[in-house]
């Protein structure tokens, strides 16, 4: 399985992120200066969904932004799942964001920078362009694909650049997503992404190759208990 992303390749990050800004990938100095000021207190991470909260059915999806099978599952399952079990208020749906890799975190920084109101359709543009900006040539081309759809969705190249560089935001997030494997999947039980837990059991029958008919056929003997 490919290696989670490690805290060394986490400071690589921020500074190849800080090389390419220096390089013609420009951060507005004027977003930078009005940003907030930066704080001490330690940052929060709440992990973001869809549905309603009282569904019988809780839903937890441990996802990465750069898995073509998550990709496969929000493409060909989830859509017909939203229509059939979260609009209709028997499911919600968590995400949980797992990092693979360095274009795995910036991508789900681009989507919470967004705020909560447009998070999920953000992660539904990333995975709808996920060969634009996870297979580009280099780190300069996914950041500027990355802008593009964070553009479509309302946000302008200057405050995804001050999100980007959030070295405290990304800090908390992989410090977040390990804690939390470490508490849904004991015993470096997790076996990688998509991983579904459903009403706090791991659910090992759904899968992002599985045909809807028996995803189906899981929620619903599900809802029947």
């Amino acid at each position: 399985m490919t290696m989670l992303l490690s805290r060394r390749n986490l400071i690589l990050l921020s500074s190849g992120y800080a090389a390419l800004t220096a390089s013609g990938l420009h951060a507005d100095t004027t977003a930078a200066t009005t940003a907030p000021a930066a704080s001490d207190a330690p940052i929060v991470i709440t992990d973001l969904g869809i549905g309603e909260a009282s569904a019988k059915l809780q839903m937890s999806e441990y996802l990465s932004l750069t898995c073509p099978h998550c990709e496969h599952f929000h493409a060909e399952l989830y859509p017909k799942m939203k229509a059939d079990y979260i609009d209709t208020g028997k499911l919600r749906l968590t995400l949980h964001e797992v990092y693979f890799d360095q274009l795995g975190l910036l991508g789900a920084m681009t989507a919470r920078c967004g705020g909560e109101l447009r998070y999920v359709g953000i992660i539904d543009m990333l995975y709808g362009k996920q060969r634009d900006w996870a297979a580009a040539a280099d780190m300069g081309s996914a950041v500027d694909a990355l802008k593009k759809i964070a553009r479509l969705a309302g946000m302008t190249d200057d405050q995804v650049d001050v999100c980007l560089k959030d070295q405290k935001m990304a800090e908390a997030l992989v410090q977040h997503y390990k804690d939390a494997l470490t508490k849904d999947f004991p015993n470096d039980s997790f076996q990688g992404t998509p991983s579904f837990i459903v009403n706090g059991t791991v659910n090992t029958e759904i899968n992002a190759n599985m045909a809807y008919a028996d995803l189906q056929k899981v929620l619903d003997g599900l809802l029947a208990k």
